[in-house]
C-alpha cells in the first residue's frame, strides 16, 4: 500500500503555518468561541501567507502545489479547532475547485484573485430545509428572463452563509426534469445581489465560532454569466466533487482524534486518584491503547487514501469508507476521553469538553454515515 510522503519542502510548509497560527489564532480561539465568530482579519493574514487556494495556479496568485499541502493546512487548522478549519477549508478545498474546474476565464480572473487572498469568502448552497441527503429534492428553481436568472428559494445550514462574499447556488433549471437530477444547476450569487439576503445564523450545539446560517432568494436577479458550467449538469458536478469534500473531513475528524487522543494521555499522568496517577490504573492503559490502535488504523489509511486521490484515482468506494469510519472513530474517541477526564471532562474550562460538542456532526455533513455505507454497498455491487 504506497502511502503519503512529505519532504522538507512540506515540514517548512507546515513550520510557517504553524508559526503563524499560534501568534493570530491559538490566543483568541476561546474569545472566538464565546463571540461565536471568526474575525475576517483571520482570513486575510492566511490569504497574505499563502495558505488559501494554495494548489490554484501562480497565473491567478495561488502557489501551483499539490493536494498534500492542502492536507497540511487542514491539519493545522483542526488542530486549532473546528470552528476556524471548518469554514477555512470548505473556502479552500471544498467550494474554490468549483470555481477552478467549471469556471470560464472571466469567472476565475474575477473571483480567484480574491479568494486566494482572503478578501472573498465563498459558501455552497446545497442543503434545504426539506432536502439534506436527497439532493434531487431541492425546491430552490432558477429561471431565465432575459440576461437574468431569478433564483428563488431557502437554504439553511450553510457554512460560512452569513460572512460569504460568493455562495454557489444548486438550484433548480429546469424543474419538469425526469430523473429530477438532470434539471440542476449551479448558479454563483454574489453577496448584495438584488433578492438575495442572508437568514439567521444558526445556534448549533457545538463549533461556536463557526459560520453556519440561512440563505434566502426572493426574486434574486442572478447574470446569466453566473453560470458555472453547463445547464441542468450541476448533479454530475457535485457527485465528481464530493470525493475531495469527504477525504476533507475524514483529515479533519483524524486530527481530532489525535488531538483528544494528546490531551487525554497528558491529563491521566497528572491526575491522581488513590494515591497514583490515573494514568497507572489498567483500565485506563487498555482505553487508551485501543485509541492508540484505532488512531494508527486511521493515520495509515487516510495517508494512503490521499496519496491514490492526489494520483487522481478514482477512489469514492476508499474516500466514502475513510469518512464514515474515521468519523465515528472520532466519535468514540471523544466519548472516551470525556469520560476518562471524570468530572473535570464536561467543564468548559477544559478543552475536551469543546472536541466532544464539535465533533458529532462530523458523521452528518459532506454525507451521512448511512449515506456513505450505501455508496460502499452499490461499489462493492451488492
Amino acid at each position: 500500500m504506497t502511502s503519503l510522503q512529505f519532504t522538507s519542502e512540506h515540514e517548512l510548509y507546515r513550520k510557517s503555518l504553524r508559526k503563524m497560527l499560534e501568534k493570530e489564532a491559538y490566543p483568541f480561539y476561546e474569545e472566538w468561541e464565546e463571540k461565536r465568530q471568526i474575525p475576517r482579519l483571520i482570513w486575510t493574514k492566511l490569504g497574505e501567507n499563502g495558505f488559501l487556494l494554495p494548489w490554484v495556479e501562480e497565473e491567478y496568485g495561488g502557489l501551483g502545489l499539490d493536494f498534500s499541502y492542502s492536507m497540511i493546512m487542514i491539519e493545522e487548522l483542526e488542530r486549532v479547532g473546528q470552528g476556524l478549519a471548518g469554514g477555512v477549508c470548505l473556502h479552500s478545498e471544498i467550494v474554490s475547485p468549483y470555481i477552478v474546474e467549471l469556471g470560464t476565464e472571466e469567472q476565475k480572473n474575477r473571483w480567484l484573485p480574491k479568494c486566494i487572498s482572503g478578501e472573498f469568502i465563498t459558501a455552497i448552497a446545497m442543503t434545504e430545509p426539506g432536502a439534506g441527503s436527497d439532493l434531487a429534492n431541492i425546491k430552490t428553481t432558477a429561471r431565465k428572463e432575459g440576461d437574468y436568472y431569478i433564483l428563488n428559494g431557502e437554504k439553511t445550514f450553510i457554512t460560512n452563509a452569513i460572512d460569504s462574499d460568493l455562495a454557489i447556488v444548486v438550484c433548480k433549471t429546469d424543474p419538469t426534469a425526469q430523473p429530477a437530477h438532470r434539471g440542476i444547476s449551479l448558479i454563483v450569487v454574489e453577496t448584495g445581489t438584488q433578492g438575495y439576503k442572508k437568514g439567521k445564523k444558526l445556534d448549533k450545539m457545538g463549533i461556536h465560532s463557526g459560520d453556519t446560517g440561512e440563505l434566502i432568494f426572493e426574486d434574486a436577479k442572478v447574470p446569466i454569466s453566473n453560470l458555472l458550467g453547463e445547464e441542468n449538469k450541476g448533479f454530475y458536478y457535485l457527485m465528481g466533487h464530493l470525493q475531495q469534500e469527504r477525504l476533507v473531513v475524514a483529515i479533519q475528524c483524524q486530527i481530532e482524534a489525535e488531538v483528544m487522543f494528546d490531551i487525554t494521555r497528558n491529563y491521566v499522568k497528572e491526575r491522581k486518584a488513590f494515591g497514583k496517577s490515573i494514568s497507572q490504573f489498567q483500565n485506563t492503559q487498555f482505553k487508551l491503547v485501543e485509541i492508540a490502535t484505532e488512531l494508527e488504523l486511521g493515520r495509515n489509511y487516510l495517508n494512503s487514501v490521499t496519496h491514490r486521490h492526489i494520483q487522481g484515482e478514482d477512489i469514492v468506494k476508499e474516500v466514502s469508507m475513510a469518512k464514515w469510519w474515521i468519523s465515528e472513530m472520532a466519535k468514540r474517541t471523544a466519548a472516551e476521553c470525556l469520560q476518562l477526564h471524570g468530572g473535570y471532562g464536561y467543564m468548559e474550562e477544559y478543552e475536551i469538553a469543546r472536541r466532544y460538542r464539535d465533533i458529532p456532526v462530523a458523521s452528518i455533513y459532506a454525507g451521512t454515515t448511512e449515506i456513505m455505507k450505501t455508496i460502499i454497498a452499490k461499489q462493492l455491487e451488492l
